[in-house]
């Protein structure tokens, strides 16, 4: 091995050593030493005006949303069929899927804030077996999960100043969601009652509540084929009029333009409506019934 291929070996080894600090430990102490001139101060990390792009991305979000989707659909339809109907139609269904819309964020708010209950009565059972008080116990419980909700400051006032812990457990459980919290209210004034022990009843607590949120998430898992299929069976008018219009039928002049047309098109609408709703209640009810 002669000099020259040992200086290109050492050269190369420099550069990943270098590469390695860069990507390592020199990222982090770059980063400290912005931080140490900047005064403590935040330092933004990314490019020039990142800030700015995300604050503007999540305008344009907002903007995003299902709901506009419908209007835009019949700003399409009105284009395609030279008619105003479409357009009528698409604000019509503007504020129908933003309730559906925010349905859905609330049911999805309820199960987080069940999941967090869950956590709580978890936490609250290891700091109690770890030689805790009840109300000294459920501060950092409280803390790490999360399950008391908006009503947490009231509960952990009443825990730490010798208040009504069950009362204020019972008014925070009236959360959507959070009702697993009158189980801990029962199981908090046993245990002051009558001196029960409060760690085997939260764990009694917690087993009930993760088999009852797991048969839920097995019920809308045997549901979720049937709405599927509902969604795909409204969907199929749509794949029809795409096939017509490949055909050369002109399927939207006709629906927009003729009387025939018209009666089809309102009969076709009020019958896929009803069918989507008597599809929604009928899974709405069975999951109502195993709750």
């Amino acid at each position: 091995m002669n000099a020259a291929t040992e200086a290109s070996m050492g050269v190369a080894v420099a550069c990943l050593g270098a590469a390695a600090w860069l990507l390592g430990g020199g990222q982090a102490d770059a980063r400290r030493t912005r931080l140490l001139l900047a005064g403590g101060s935040p330092v933004d990390n990314g490019p020039p005006g990142r800030t700015r792009v995300l604050r503007e991305w999540g305008r344009i979000r907002g903007w995003l949303r299902v709901e506009w989707w419908s209007l835009a659909a019949g700003l399409v339809l009105a284009v395609l069929g030279a008619s105003v109907l479409p357009v009528v139609a698409g604000a019509a269904g503007v504020p129908l899927l933003r309730r559906l819309r925010r349905a859905t964020g609330e049911r999805r708010a309820e199960e987080r804030r069940g999941d967090a209950v869950i956590a709580l009565c978890g936490a609250l059972a290891g700091e109690v077996r770890a030689g805790r008080q009840p109300g000294e116990a459920l501060l950092p419980a409280a803390r790490d999960s999360g399950g008391l909700g908006e009503m947490q400051a009231a509960v952990l006032a009443a825990a730490r100043f010798g208040g009504d812990v069950p009362d204020a457990l019972a008014a925070a459980a009236r959360q959507p969601g959070a009702e697993g919290l009158r189980g801990l209210a029962a199981c908090w004034r046993v245990a002051v009652d009558q001196g029960a022990g409060l760690a085997a009843g939260l764990d009694r607590l917690e087993a009930a509540l993760r088999a009852e949120r797991d048969q839920r998430a097995d019920l809308r898992a045997q549901l979720a084929g049937a709405r599927a299929t509902a969604v795909m069976l409204a969907g199929l008018p749509v794949v029809g009029l795409a096939l017509g219009a490949a055909l050369g039928a002109d399927p939207l002049h006709i629906l927009l333009h003729t009387s025939s047309g018209l009666a089809c098109l309102v009969a076709g609408g009020v019958l896929e409506g009803l069918g989507l709703w008597w599809a929604l209640r009928i899974m709405r009810g069975a999951e109502e019934v195993a709750a």
